[in-house]
């Protein structure tokens, strides 16, 4: 273990991470069926389930029995409830407008959109777990540098700082220039946030000459962060840990100073599937990661992420003895992440909607070490003068991403089926 590992020191936010496999099993399986019945809450949870016996989904078996809800048919959902209920019917919680319900502390705008609410649970996302395990501490200055404004990144971050006894610099996106002046004055000892942007500040200040002494930690997520980058960071003085998470579920995996995959979190059961089906595979072959969230105010049951892992044998060698998975391994569907957002094949047929010239369109995601580029290739009946710009205006609107635009003739596509190509390298 190099020394910045040994910095992240291999403790734990509390008991439940050290328990027996068995005692974790046993306590997982027994919140089964509050959780079912919970669900119900939620008419959209209450239609999936409908003629499940809570009782009786007490086993992997009985869960792995039930149908899973995937992100696309949620949007859909949500996009044909606009008018009476913008979380589609998934959420038992919302504000007095919303089917009288109460309990929301905030709502969110991710890419879709989608609207996701905030419970009132402290550290609701769960995200103190990862943040300890990145060596996080109680006194820490924490530079948070994920987007305040409309999606939860920032927050969930936040509320996981103040949880363990952090302070917290709102930094949020863009601004490099400031936020580099802040990290000089205010000295943080740790980063959240992407791993491209902890880069261009870090390829900043040296370029300025200037030193970042006291950043010595980061929990990383939103992007892929590949073991080059890693050790990239590693080389300037920083150990960075990454956090699988979403808006929907919140945490659901932590790297540790093993750096052997990912441990999944303790509020949350995780069964990898293959794509397409609810089936469970064994354990080691890829599929898709499916969350069932221990919660009842945003009961999601059997969510399909629409990312690829696999489980890990063996326990993390840190002592945390819960299950471990790979980590992201791609996408079962073509939804990319780009830059942090999600960019979904709907929001590429609505560009291309938008454009009559336009007959097909395919979105092709590059880049290496979390530089990501996106450049929309579309055949055109005609190209008229200024179509290509007007393309890539309207990319950004659709999708808040800034893209490059090529047209090409009729017919110049692979006729493959594929909207998105995610062409990245993450060696």
């Amino acid at each position: 273990m190099n020394d910045l590992n040994r910095r992240a020191h291999p403790r734990h936010l509390d008991a439940l991470e050290t328990r027996s496999p068995e005692a974790r099993e046993s306590a997982l399986l027994a919140a089964l069926p509050g959780i079912i019945t919970a669900a119900r809450h939620a008419p959209a949870m209450a239609q999936a389930l409908a003629g499940v016996d809570a009782g009786a989904v007490a086993s992997r078996a009985a869960l792995a029995a039930l149908p899973v809800t995937r992100k696309p048919e949620l949007l859909e959902r949500q996009k044909a409830q606009r008018a009476t209920d913008p979380f589609g019917g998934y959420s038992a919680i919302g504000w007095r407008g919303l089917r009288g319900l109460a309990g929301a502390r905030r709502v969110y705008q991710s890419p879709g959109p989608i609207y996701e609410p905030e419970g009132d649970a402290a550290d609701y996302w769960r995200i103190a777990r990862a943040l300890v395990a990145a060596g996080f501490e109680a006194g820490d200055l924490v530079h948070n540098s994920f987007s305040y404004h409309l999606t939860p990144g920032a927050w969930m971050m936040e509320s996981g700082a103040q949880a363990i006894g952090c302070t917290v610099f709102p930094g949020g996106v863009g601004n490099t220039e400031l936020q580099l002046q802040a990290m000089v004055d205010l000295r943080p000892d740790a980063y959240c946030g992407t791993p491209s942007f902890l880069r261009i500040a870090l390829e900043k200040a040296a370029e300025a000459g200037i030193e970042l002494p006291s950043l010595r930690k980061a929990l990383l997520s939103g992007e892929a962060f590949p073991p080059s980058l890693r050790d990239w960071l590693a080389e300037r003085g920083v150990a960075g840990y990454q956090a699988y998470a979403t808006a929907d579920v919140g945490l659901i995996a932590y790297e540790t100073a093993a750096r052997e995959g990912l441990v999944v979190d303790e509020g949350v059961i995780v069964e990898i599937v293959r794509p397409g089906t609810g089936d469970p595979v064994p354990d080691g072959e890829v599929g898709e990661v499916v969350v069932t969230v221990l919660h009842p105010q945003y009961p999601l049951v059997r969510f399909g992420t629409g990312d690829l892992s696999a489980v890990l044998p063996g326990l993390c060698p840190t002592g945390r003895t819960n299950r471990r998975i790979k980590g992201w391994m791609g996408r079962a569907d073509q939804t990319a992440k780009v830059r942090g957002m999600f960019v979904h094949p709907s929001q590429v047929a609505e560009v291309a909607r938008r454009h009559p010239e336009v007959i097909r369109a395919r979105l092709v995601v590059t880049g290496e070490m979390a530089k990501d580029a996106m450049m929309l290739r579309v055949e055109a009946t005609s190209a008229p003068e200024g179509l290509a710009q007007a393309v890539a205006a309207t990319v950004r609107d659709v999708t808040k991403l800034r893209c490059d635009v090529e047209i090409e003739a009729p017919g110049s596509l692979p006729n493959d089926g594929k909207v998105i190509e995610d062409a990245r390298n993450y060696d």
